[in-house]
């Protein structure tokens, strides 16, 4: 039987959980799924910012591919022709909804679904779950009734974590990571965003329950993942690993019989896509469009032992708060990111700026960046030390280089040659409603 799909999807969380090292964190419930779940230890998004990891996560397609290069709320949207995973799951018999946040145009109504039960721009994970539970109860049994795909998001662990809607966690037991200063602001930081952590994890387990007593756990996989890195400094808005690297798990159907595991294996969240198309029952070829490929033999335990050849993932970033554009090619071992504008080494999106961790963060950040950055990702794991101007690496930024250029060539992303414009804004007569007979011209 083609099982239901729930996606779930936060903001701003990166691997910030218990399962990806950080014990502290307070997220039981979601260690308690990740114990059952398949999890990808080394998944990443597109882009370390909201929309453009989005756009490709539902399309498939890289930023530039896709046409959301930057925020929503800037003017970025979809290219013409580009079909949405909604769009691509509806003739393969799913029904769609979507409940909660999306961070890709800002009319939902226009991504592909079927239905946008609960809809709003900034929802809360409460708020979300109540309405996700309601709209499963509502369900016909499955018998009478088409397999959903169910996406559900949530503006949770976005900043700001203010007192009053967050309970802050004991300062003195975070975990800092080690591209962050140990030190008051940051920790003081952290406490507050623990304190968002953890209604987000009341609110997922809230979810499951709902799940488990309306569609059933027997035919329903559900994905847990986020949109890119954690809002800290060297995280968000970066191509570093914490800026595009997710949690990522995966719960089978039970009826799938699959043990749960972890997959080391580099994958993006562009394998989502042919991954629910596969389950849907199109295995492919699928158009040249796609970036990703199927992970259904990851999740299953199929694959067929380690691959045959090294793979590469691309992410980007073009636009957040101001014009920042570099690109990246990463594998299992290394990361090579090329910068394409002059400027500090961190450009701090305002809410970072504006940040704790800020304060103590002195300014050598300021300094100015290099052209081009390659890390060893097997002994530097947080990426603090550039070794692109290292001769026993220069074979290997020779070669991520050449597959970076190819890679932009391939898909026409003009960057490396000129400055990519900011997304036009909308004419308000894009979407205005038919004229009234008569009133062609002034009211008196």
């Amino acid at each position: 039987m083609t099982p239901d799909i729930v996606l779930f999807h936060c903001h701003d969380l990166g691997r910030w959980l218990p399962t990806y090292g950080m014990p502290a964190v307070p997220a039981p419930q979601i260690s308690a799924f990740a114990d059952q779940s398949v999890v990808f230890d080394d998944a990443h998004a597109a882009a370390p910012l909201c929309s453009p990891s989005r756009g490709a996560l539902f399309t498939g397609m890289p930023p530039y591919r896709n046409g959301i290069q930057g925020l929503a709320h800037d003017g970025w949207r979809y290219r013409a022709g580009v079909a949405t995973l909604p769009e691509r799951l509806e003739p393969l018999g799913y029904h769609t909804a979507l409940i909660g946040l999306q961070h890709e145009n800002v009319d939902p109504t226009v991504l592909g679904f079927a239905e946008y039960p609960g809809q709003g721009f900034l929802p809360r994970t409460a708020q979300v779950v109540e309405a996700a539970s309601s709209w499963l109860q509502g369900l016909v049994p499955r018998a009478e009734r088409k397999p959903i795909f169910l996406t559900v998001g949530v503006w949770e662990v976005h900043r700001p974590w203010p007192a009053p809607d967050y309970t802050p966690a004991d300062q003195a037991s975070v975990d800092v990571p080690g591209f962050l200063p140990d030190n008051a602001d940051t920790r003081a930081d952290i406490a507050d965003f623990y304190g968002s952590i953890a209604q987000l994890d009341a609110g997922f387990s809230a979810l499951l329950g709902a799940i488990s007593s309306t569609i059933g756990d027997e035919n329903t996989m559900i994905v847990f993942t986020t949109d890119h890195g954690a809002a800290f400094p060297r995280a968000k808005s970066t191509l570093y690993d914490a800026g595009t690297g997710v949690a990522l798990m995966v719960r089978p159907p039970a009826a799938w019989q699959v043990d749960p595991h972890r997959v080391p294996e580099l994958v993006i969240h562009q394998d989502l896509l042919p991954t629910f198309l596969e389950i849907a029952g199109d295995a492919g070829p699928h158009d040249r469009e796609l970036e990703g490929r199927s992970i259904l033999p990851l999740i299953t335990g199929t694959d067929g032992g380690s691959p045959t050849s090294e793979r590469m993932v691309f992410t980007s970033k073009t636009y957040h708060d101001s014009y920042d554009p570099k690109r990246a090619v990463r594998t299992s071992d290394y990361v090579y990111i090329r910068n394409y504008s002059e400027g500090p080494m961190l450009e701090l999106p305002a809410d970072l700026e504006g940040s704790r961790t800020r304060k103590g963060l002195g300014d050598e950040h300021l300094a100015p960046r290099s052209e081009e950055e390659l890390y060893d990702r097997r002994i530097d794991p947080f990426e603090l030390d550039d070794v692109a101007g290292q001769d026993a690496y220069a074979d290997v930024r020779a070669r991520l280089a050449e597959a970076l250029h190819d890679r932009l060539v391939s898909i026409g992303d003009p960057v490396e040659s000129e400055p990519i414009p900011r997304a036009p804004w909308r004419s308000r007569h894009v979407d205005d409603l038919p004229g009234l007979p008569g009133l062609s011209g002034p009211i008196d």
